[in-house]
């Protein structure tokens, strides 16, 4: 016996099977399109992973001081780095040139009883294809543990470009990304994510 269902239209019994309901004549659609969607992210998913094979980050080169760039050196594959050092991941390497504090400039100011906080980024895209950089995407921050978002203002009043867009194979980014925070902060914690689909990460560490 064939299985039965009701009509979207007028909630008559039809057989499963039925493109249109025999009574009023509507078409029964079928959520093939969602089910194509969920085959690409699926698909999308495999590729980046396989893509991003079994590399980690690797510090590639250090600007800290001498001894902290002898320590390194013995370490190129750790879990963290700090400002100066230019880590590779999956053909980009990714430097984090300054952590700074900012009282804001002309009529953009944080909130009393806090500071902007200003990481200052550069990206070279040494991988055979480009990339897309987003500060909201490829960005995840902590300061003291919490997490925290993207401030606007932060970077307005920086005067430097904001960290969005593509970088083309080759070719390279320079900017800032910048965060709230109460003015007695300790801890910075920062993330990149180059490649999203394949969710491996860069971990930047500071502390004032």
């Amino acid at each position: 016996m064939e299985t039965m269902k009701n009509c979207k239209a007028c909630g008559a019994e039809i057989a499963k099977s039925a493109k249109a309901c025999p009574k009023c004549g509507a078409k029964q659609k079928k959520h093939r399109f969602l089910w194509i969607v969920l085959a690409v992210v699926v698909l999308l998913g495999i590729l980046g992973a396989i893509g991003g094979g079994d590399s980690k980050p690797t510090l590639v080169a250090s600007n800290q001081n001498t001894a902290a760039s002898q320590e390194t050196a013995a370490e190129p594959t750790k879990d963290s780095f700090g400002v100066g050092d230019t880590v590779a991941l999956d053909g980009v390497s990714v430097t984090l040139k300054s952590v700074s504090e900012s009282q804001g400039a002309n009529f953009v100011k944080p909130e009393s009883g806090k500071v902007f906080v200003l990481c200052e980024f550069e990206i070279e895209n040494n991988s055979g294809s480009d990339i897309a950089v987003s500060s909201i995407m490829s960005f995840e921050a902590y300061i003291d543990d919490y997490s925290t978002n993207m401030d606007v203002s932060a970077i307005m009043a920086s005067g430097v470009g904001q960290l969005d867009g593509t970088v083309a194979a080759g070719k390279k980014m320079h900017g800032v990304i910048g965060y709230s925070a109460a003015v007695d902060w300790k801890d910075l914690e920062i993330k990149f994510t180059p490649n999203f689909w394949a969710g491996k990460d860069i971990t930047f560490s500071y502390s004032k």
